[in-house]
């Protein structure tokens, strides 16, 4: 297939796919990346709450909570119950870099399976855990499998989706993430009353999704983008026409029409653009660096919200301001289930009101949220009392007016512009550094967070709404807006930006001809 230059009349029809069938499933399969991980997110704090859990493995800690008062601060700290969470995030944050390697030149459905692979591997140790170590070596197999599927699925549902519903389709990977946390919180609240073995019960039930990525992984195809990409790397003239002819086949599947030609041309322009590029990393920090700097801005800010904080010791954090352990879980399923109501407000608003529009609206919300709780903390819960049930009630009002602020803002966006904001060449490594950033922050999180709620007590929200703050301000002056565009075309917006703009290099003479042909289709 020989692609020709383009008449203005192909030019017009540019992106106008159908959402398919097609596209719907490898969007619902990709996105259980985001279930598995969402559920290893929420099991974690329930199944740290458990007594059976800590009578085999953190006897001594179960003694110091037993002894001490229900809104004591400091009785769960303890590192090595904080390492059984955050060595999941240590170990992604390593299968990352690999995992940016086996993407590009493997494609990204093998990235997908690997995720699952190492998943059910991660399952079976954690499942049949007899001591601490067993169980940190089933958390970091399973922090391999985050580190593959958080690399490989927003690029995919980023490519595979039609650019008017890019936001939408990639929001289906955070809104996965919460289903798994709902679903585990609502897991844990059934399986603390299952002695001795309903923590088993928790950790095992991740074998189901776990499984189910796998299996339906083996169902998918390549993305256009990738195969072409692979295909121009062979430099065999017939295995390119053959990755030609596949890539087309594959995107009138994915659209829905046989008129592809504008839509293949655009992806054919930028894997040659790729192929130049000896390099990603290299390129990616000389000619990418707004993308770098928002990318790792998105991550660090996403952690700094204090939403993992939550989401991780959910249970325990409701224990702590008083809550008896059924209560704590209850509470805890309460704020899933808000959690994913709040990112399919996400999903319907996304590629409508903008990226930015959101990110903006969901700081304030958290801001205000957390403060307020600080305040109220601060104000009622003195050492060795119970709080009042008014008191214990507005925590939860306030977190559940705190969760949907990052369901719809923070959470989806910090995956969604990173998968789309960089050129092919380093699409790849750029979602690299975003798993990498933002697995390093969730590994200090987790592994910091009690001994900060120790240390800080009630000031603890302050310290994460100051930084909202911070990140508001920095969303509103720094962050473009990428909605609706082609997601070869995305880049272009850089070089519009008051402040990036001047930070990038001239365009060489063959960029500047390849731009103006994107632009006029």
């Amino acid at each position: 297939m020989v692609m020709a230059a383009l008449s203005m009349d192909e030019a017009g029809r540019y992106d106008q796919g159908r959402l398919t069938l097609h596209v719907v499933w490898t969007a619902v399969v990709a996105a259980f990346g985001g279930l598995m991980f969402g559920y290893d997110i929420g099991i974690s704090g329930g199944v740290t709450a458990m007594d059976d859990f800590l009578t085999l493995f953190f006897p001594r800690l179960l003694r110091r909570k037993n002894q001490a008062h229900e809104s004591d601060y400091c009785k769960f700290d303890d590192h090595t119950l904080q390492l059984f969470t955050s060595s999941l995030y240590l170990a992604a944050m390593a299968a990352t870099l690999v995992a940016a390697h086996v993407t590009r030149k493997q494609g990204r459905v093998r990235s997908i399976l690997l995720a699952g692979a190492f998943f059910i591997l991660g399952v079976i140790f954690n499942f049949a855990s007899v001591h601490v170590a067993m169980l940190i070596v089933g958390r970091m197999l399973l922090g391999l499998g985050v580190g593959f599927a958080n690399q490989a699925v927003p690029l995919y549902l980023s490519e595979v989706a039609p650019a008017r519903w890019r936001g939408a389709m990639n929001i289906g990977f955070q809104l996965s993430v919460t289903i798994g946390i709902l679903v585990a919180n609502l897991v844990n609240y059934f399986t603390q009353n299952i002695h001795p073995w309903g923590w088993r019960l928790s950790l095992g039930l991740a074998g189901i999704p776990a499984t189910v990525i796998f299996l339906a992984g083996l169902t998918l195809s390549d993305t256009p983008n990738s195969i072409l990409e692979r295909g121009l790397a062979s430099g065999d003239g017939d295995v390119e026409d053959a990755a030609e002819k596949q890539a087309y086949e594959v995107l009138c599947k994915i659209r829905g029409i046989p008129d592809v030609h504008a839509e293949l041309h655009a992806m054919k322009q930028a894997s040659q653009a790729s192929q130049a590029v000896q390099s990603p990393w290299r390129a990616m920090w000389k000619k990418n660096k707004p993308q770098l700097a928002v990318t790792v801005a998105l991550q660090v800010f996403q952690q700094l919200t204090g939403i993992n904080a939550i989401m991780f010791y959910a249970p325990v954090l409701f224990q702590t301001v008083g809550f008896k352990s059924d209560a704590a879980l209850y509470s805890a399923a309460i704020t899933g289930g808000i959690n994913v109501l709040s990112t399919l407000v996400s999903v319907a608003l996304v590629d409508r009101l903008g990226r930015r529009k959101l990110l903006l609206e969901g700081s304030v919300q958290m801001l205000v949220a957390q403060v307020a709780i600080g305040v109220l903390l601060g104000t009622s819960l003195k050492a060795g009392q119970e709080p009042s049930g008014v008191v214990a009630i507005w925590i939860i009002v306030l977190t559940c007016v705190f969760v949907p602020g990052f369901a719809w803002s923070w959470g989806p966006m910090g995956w969604l512009i990173p998968s789309e904001i960089f050129p092919l060449e380093s699409r790849p490594a750029g979602q690299s550094v975003a798993v990498l950033v933002n697995m390093l922050f969730t590994f200090l999180i987790a592994q910091a967070f009690l001994s900060m709620l120790c240390a800080m007590r009630f000031a603890i929200y302050f310290f994460f709404a100051a930084w909202v703050l911070v990140m508001g301000i920095a969303a509103f002056f720094l962050l473009p807006e990428t909605k609706g565009l082609p997601i070869e075309d995305v880049d272009s917006v850089w070089r519009n930006h008051r402040v990036w703009r001047t930070l990038l290099p001239p365009l060489t003479e063959a960029e500047a001809r390849q731009q103006h042909m994107r632009q006029i289709m």
